[in-house]
């Protein structure tokens, strides 16, 4: 007789916002976490997330998960991967398909904290729930690819920015200093950025020109075909 044991699908959400760091108030990557309130791990930390409901689409699911826990409600929210290997739930089988959103400083300013949910940084979590470190792992080294590739820097700023503003993200993601004249001639020689013609407003001396993405079809691609192969883990 064949036994059919049936899997468990949740959803679950890795949220990046840009936040100063206490000790050196540069910018770094931060994430909010949920205390679970329940076994199994009861007591730790772990990613925001929800079981599935059979009438509920994944990205609403997403989205309403990370919102009753947080109160943010992203603008980027995307499929990330999923993640369901035998043993990373206690108990039954759980297949987590696993959402990430980039969020503004302004936004994160306003997201819900409390006992159960609070900020830490994204590169010193403490042991997590299930597999939520291989996860966020996961979700950095993404991201950081994506970053050297792609225009989704522009997820943590508003429709317009500054170079300098734009250089400032690439190094909290990369988590290294970057060449500012480099950076620049790097951006204008891609061709995928536009000057607005203004400036920042009410800036002392010589005001930085603001710019925003290029949202023409020569330059709207997310990068080179075919995502990149995970790390090893």
């Amino acid at each position: 007789m064949t036994v059919v044991n049936h899997a468990a699908l949740a959803v679950s959400t890795v949220i990046f916002a840009l936040r100063p760091d206490d000790a050196s108030a540069l910018k770094t990557l931060w994430l909010p976490l949920v205390r679970r309130t329940r076994q199994p791990h009861e007591g730790q930390w772990a990613l925001p997330g929800g079981w599935l409901p059979d009438a509920e689409q994944l990205a609403d699911a997403a989205a309403r998960t990370l919102h009753e826990t947080t109160s943010l409600a992203p603008t980027y929210l995307e499929q990330l991967f999923t993640f369901g290997d035998v043993g990373r739930s206690p108990g039954h089988r759980v297949v987590s398909v696993v959402y990430w959103a980039l969020v503004q400083s302004d936004e994160a300013a306003r997201a819900a904290e409390g006992e159960n949910v609070r900020w830490f940084a994204a590169d010193q979590l403490p042991g997590l729930a299930f597999d939520h470190n291989k996860i966020v792992e996961y979700a950095l080294w993404r991201l950081r690819t994506k970053v050297e590739y792609s225009r989704i820097a522009h997820a943590f700023l508003g429709d317009t920015f500054t170079l300098t503003q734009l250089r400032e993200v690439h190094e909290a993601v990369l988590r290294r200093p970057l060449d500012p004249a480099n950076f620049r001639r790097t951006l204008e020689s891609s061709g995928t950025l536009v000057d607005t013609g203004r400036h920042v407003a009410g800036a002392r001396h010589r005001p930085a020109r603001l710019y925003r993405y290029d949202d023409s079809d020569a330059h709207s691609g997310h990068g080179p075909s075919g995502a990149p192969a995970p790390p090893h883990t």
